[in-house]
This record gives structure tokens, sequence and C-alpha cells, in this order.
């Protein structure tokens, strides 16, 4: 641009102020700035610490690179986002790559970055560290939020990627230890599409349905080999944090070294040194618990012997202090020889009160007093037969009267009754032979339908509509070359209408009628043309 106002003002004889220099107008000025600007610097790598940041409703992402004296207005576009492998915080010391350009509306320069990396492990620690806090002050990290592992799970579901050695260690390990059913939800573990897909398969596992037709893991296993902490920063975004903290299954973090400590070990339910380890803590060692299984056995079976053999030997020592059978019956036999002694005497005892009672009884029971209680008990029957015909025959009547009283109610009431079932019965049979008359007619009108369809089908008049004609020659039909060269005359028979050619002269038409009973149509003559007409 300096160039570019020196040439002019040579050009202009070097004259001073008010001379015939050439003007420029803004756009044109801001232009040559732009093009010297980035002619000079085209792309550059600027290292600083992130000042303000701000995200604009339309997607581009605005923030200042600054030092201690000075500040870079920087700028990332919608479409550059998604290419950021770190998104700039206020205070993060970072390296910004990108083009130095201008904004020509406000005059000044700003640097379009599309690519922004921590300057050294000190940034990215120092982010971690913020990250952590932030998390930590969030609850993330509580320990009651830390669900217990399964003893023995059925299905473990394994984030990682599936051509490491991690998932070969992983599965070796399980199969020496107990074999479990292992789903492997590939994953790329470092680099920028890291932290997305490792999120996306945690909520991917916790999304299957128990049951469903993939069985949805017992516990998950997040792992990844050794390295540096830019190759596992993938770890420590938010997203995999959230997602590992929201995780509904258990998770074991095994994610670098034992010496390696990401975001994910913290809110992790428990936290594995190596990937091999994840699967030590995932699955006992199956012979370890047989083992188990049979010292227990065994030691239950022990248990059991002594128990049963103490029991018994306090079984002989009461059985040693109980008395003998013969002291036992000692008394009861006392008592049945004295309870025998004392059984006749009590039996004759017995009988002479009886006799007394006997005696006692019989002493009012003398012939007149009996003859005069059976003459009054003769009397009242007599009396009671007498009077049993009388009450019959008043019985009778009225049980009569009440069935000519019932007979009189129910015969019309049967009547009525055996008329309304009469008359369901004729008007279901009525309905029935209405709906069976409907099918019927229905059966007829669609076979006739159809058999005129087929007559229809069948009838050559049909054929003459599609362009064919029959000829005929004194009312018979023509059907070969030969025959119609023998005629004298043909009768050609069209869709509409029939014309007759004699063999040696044009075709007239017949006073004949068309296929629909019809005269036919009379011809249009052709007009003539009109005096002066090119045609």
């Amino acid at each position: 641009m300096s160039d570019l106002l020196d040439d002019d003002f040579e050009d202009a004889g070097g004259q001073g102020p008010g001379s015939n220099a050439p003007e420029y107008t803004v756009s044109e000025i801001s232009g040559a700035v732009r093009k010297t600007l980035e002619g000079a610097f085209g792309r550059i790598r600027v290292r600083g610490e992130v000042g303000r940041v701000f995200r604009a409703r339309s997607g581009h992402l605005y923030f200042d690179i600054k030092d201690a004296q000075n500040v870079l207005a920087s700028v990332t576009w919608k479409g550059q986002l998604p290419g950021l492998t770190v998104m700039p915080e206020e205070g993060m010391e970072v390296v910004a790559s990108g083009k130095l350009t201008t904004f020509g509306s406000q005059s000044k320069y700003q640097l379009t970055v599309d690519q922004v990396e921590p300057a050294g492990v000190g940034a990215l620690m120092a982010m971690l560290e913020k990250r952590k806090k932030q998390l930590e002050a969030e609850g993330l990290f509580a320990a009651e939020l830390k669900r217990p592992l399964p003893y023995l799970p059925e299905v473990i579901g394994v984030v990682t990627s599936p051509s490491g050695a991690v998932i070969r260690d992983i599965l070796h390990r399980l199969r020496d230890r107990f074999p479990r059913k292992v789903l492997i939800w590939p994953v790329a573990v470092q680099g920028r599409d890291c932290a997305p897909q490792v999120a996306a398969a945690i909520r991917g596992f916790n999304a299957l349905a128990p049951g469903g037709a993939i069985p949805r893991p017992d516990v998950l296993i997040v792992a990844r080999g050794g390295g540096s902490i830019e190759d596992l920063w993938g770890f420590n975004e938010e997203i995999v944090a959230r997602a590992a903290a929201a995780s509904q299954i258990p998770l074991i973090s095994a994610v670098g070294h034992e010496t390696d400590t990401t975001l994910i070990d913290y809110v992790s339910d428990r936290r594995a040194p190596t990937p091999t380890a994840a699967a030590e803590i995932a699955v006992p060692v199956r012979l370890e618990l047989i083992a188990q299984s049979d010292a227990l056995g065994a030691r239950l079976s022990g248990a059991l012997a002594r128990g049963m053999g103490r029991r018994g030997e306090r079984l002989r020592d009461l059985s040693l202090a109980l008395p003998g059978a013969e002291s036992l019956l000692a008394g009861p036999r006392q008592r049945l020889d004295m309870a025998a002694s004392r059984l006749p005497a009590a039996l004759q005892a017995w009988v002479l009160r009886r006799q007394a009672r006997l005696a006692q009884v019989s002493a009012v029971l003398r012939p007149g007093t009996l003859r005069a209680r059976l003459r009054d008990l003769s009397e009242r029957v007599a009396g009671l037969d007498a009077r049993r015909l009388p009450a019959l025959a008043r019985r009778q009547g009225l049980a009569r009267r009440e069935v000519d009283q019932l007979a009189a109610r129910l015969v019309p009431a049967m009547i009525e009754r055996e008329n309304r079932r009469r008359r369901r019965e004729m008007e279901d049979i009525a309905r029935r032979l209405a709906a069976d008359g409907a099918r019927r007619t229905g059966q007829w009108r669609d076979r006739l339908a159809g058999l005129d369809r087929v007559l229809q089908s069948l009838n050559y008049e049909e054929t003459l509509k599609r362009g064919f004609a029959v000829v005929r020659a004194e009312g018979r039909v023509i059907a070969t070359a030969a025959a119609a060269e023998a005629a004298a005359a043909l009768e050609i028979q069209f869709q509409d209408g029939r014309v007759t050619v004699s063999t040696g002269g044009s075709p007239t038409a017949a006073p004949e009628t068309d296929a629909g009973g019809q005269k036919p149509a009379p011809r249009r003559k052709k007009p003539k043309p009109e005096q002066g007409s090119l045609f």
C-alpha cells in the first residue's frame, strides 16, 4: 500500500497537498490493505491467552487472544467449529492457527481460526483442574452416587477400539477367569472423534431394553491403553464425564496406566489401573469359586456330622437320667389292682339301686289305671276321626277353588306368551328369508352381469370398435381373398355403418343402419376453397 501511494506521489510530480494526486475510495483502500496483510502473513500460528469468548446467534464464535500488552480479535466460523479439537475457554493458554485478514466494516484486522491447541501440558492441566473443580462442585464425584458392581455379571459391555491390544487383553483375561458374554462398542480412543463416540457408546448401552434382542450389559468397561495427556484428552472432556455419571449401568474406567488419571476415573463407579485389572474386577476366578464352594461344602458336611454326634451324645445322656419302665408302671399297676378289687361290690350296689328304682316306678302301674288311660285315648281318637272327613272335604273345596283361580289367570298368560314366541319365530324366519333372498338375488345379479360381460367380449361388434371390419357378399361372410375376388359386390361393415363396394367401381354408401340400429351420419362434403386460396 505504501508503494502504491509512493508511486502515485511520484506520478503527481512530487507536489504537496492540493495537487492532482489520484483519489481512492474507502473500499479500494480497505481491499488494498487486506491484500497486503494476507500476502505478507498467509497462514500463521499465534500463541496467547484466551480472553473474551462470545457465541453469536448465527453460530459463529468470537474470542480474543491476548498477551501482556496487546489483544488480537479472532473468529471461528460456524462451519469450522466441528473441526476444532479444543474449544477455546476464557483464561486458557492456546496456540491458534489460521489466516490473518481484515474486517473492513470496522477498520480492524482479525485472525480467522480453524485450529486451536493448548499451549503445552501446563495449559491442559490447568483446563483439566478447572473442569474437575466444576464437576466436583456439581456433586458428580460424590461417593453416594457410586453403584456397587454385580458379583458375577452375565453380560459385560466394553467401550474401546476394536483393533487395539486392549480388547484382546480384556477378552483373554475374562476367558482365563470366568468366561462371560461380551458386547463390544467400537469407538475412537483418541483424537477429535473420541469424546463424542465414547459418550454415545455409554448412552447406547444404557438405552438397551432389558430382555431385548440385544442383551443389556450388567457392567460397562471403558478402556484404553496408556499414552500422553494429549492422547488421553478425549476422556477428560465434559461430555464423557457427564455420560459416565448418568449411566444406570455400573461402570469401570480403565483408561491409561496406573499413573494416568482422567475425569472419567472420578465419575465412574470403580477405577481400574489397567484394562487387564478391569477384567479382573468385573468377574471372579471360576476355579477359585469352585474350590471355595468345595471347601464350604466340606465344612458344611463336617459341621453337620459334628452336630449330629453332639446331639446323639446329649440324647444318650438324657436317656440315662430317665427312670426305668418298671418304676414308671408300678404306680399305675397298683391303682389298677385296687380298682379291680372294688369292682364286684360296686356292681352289686349298682344293681340294688336299679331294682329299688324299678319297684318304685312299677308301684303306680295298676291294671285299672292303664285301662282308664286306654279308654280316654280311644274316645279322643274316635272324636278326631269323626271330624276328619268334614275337614278333608272343606280342605279339598278350598284347594279346588284356588286351582280354578290359578287356571283362570294362567291360561290367558300362557296363550299370550305362546303367541309372542310364535310371533318372534315368524319375524326371525322372515328376516332370514329376506336376507337369503337378497343374497341370492345379488348372486344371480352378479352372475348375470358376468355373463353379460362375457357376451359383450364375444360380440363381434366390440371387435369392430378396435378397427376391424366384416366383409359380406350376398349375405354371407367372406373369410378368404379368393371368395372376395369371385363376388360381384362386397358389403363391408364398420363400427359406424356399412358400405357396398363393387369389384370394378368406387365404394358407395349403403342406406344401412349402423351397429346401434341408427342411420349413419351423412358425410360432410369438403368445402370448396375460396377464391384466391393457396390450397
